[in-house]
């Protein structure tokens, strides 16, 4: 029975958790989510590492988990970076491994299970600025059929699928919505990537022993990150 550490900060939403043999209690979990849906408040370098402080001492004796996951992107580039930076360091004090669950599998499963919808496709999006989100295309069993990418919305996006039951969910899909041309197209608002539900996964991956390189190990970003500067006025 694998106790892991479960840290997910690929969005504006912040979330830690415990699981014990793959599942979360109410005790060992703790979420920031922003109020302000237009300017989304990051709190991820200054609450992070308290979240995972309360979550190991929440009795006497402190927790020593047996792992530690990190849904590794894509995302934020800064919410990747603070969280992959962290579960590291935690990795490399306690001596233990490092596991990497694909945020947008994350995404596909919550949407599954929350949906309780008899779906053929599963498309996760995360928001990348503009008409543009990361994505990628899930069968009925999870599984991965289109590798993710990086997908400027058009009204021809996802015109392949029109003629099969596709759930939608994530950040992104706002942007989707006056480009839907299929009934079968179904958007399930307000699902975030969240470590209350990454237990499941993470636990699988513990079993099978299928851990990352703590010292090469790089969040996912899929696009490399720009820095702006403001313009100097003279």
């Amino acid at each position: 029975m694998a106790k892991i550490l479960n840290i997910e900060t690929s969005t504006e939403v912040c979330s830690v958790s415990l699981s014990i043999d793959g599942n979360v209690g109410e005790n060992y979990l703790k979420l920031y989510i922003p109020d302000n849906k237009e300017k989304p408040k990051m709190v991820h370098s200054s609450q992070l590492a308290i979240f995972v402080d309360e979550i190991l001492n929440r009795t006497n004796e402190k927790i020593i988990p047996d792992a530690v996951a990190i849904s590794s992107g894509p995302g934020s580039y800064t919410g990747l970076r603070i969280g992959v930076s962290l579960a590291k360091g935690i990795c490399f004090a306690a001596n233990i491994p490092l596991i990497s669950v694909d945020t947008l599998l994350l995404l596909a499963e919550m949407a599954k299970n929350y949906s309780k919808i008899d779906c053929e496709r599963f498309v996760p999006m995360i928001d990348a600025r503009r008409m543009e989100v990361y994505t990628a295309v899930f069968d009925k069993d999870l599984n991965k059929i289109s590798e993710t990418k990086s997908l400027i919305i058009s009204q021809n996006s996802f015109e392949e699928f029109k003629n099969h039951k596709t759930l939608f969910c994530g950040n992104g899909i706002n942007k989707l919505k006056d480009f839907l041309n299929s009934e079968n197209f179904i958007i399930l608002n307000n699902i975030y990537p969240s470590a209350q539900c990454m237990g499941r996964i993470s636990e699988q991956l513990f079993a099978k022993k299928q851990f990352v390189d703590l010292v090469y190990f790089e969040p996912f970003y899929l696009k490399d990150f720009i820095a702006t500067t403001p313009k100097r006025v003279f």
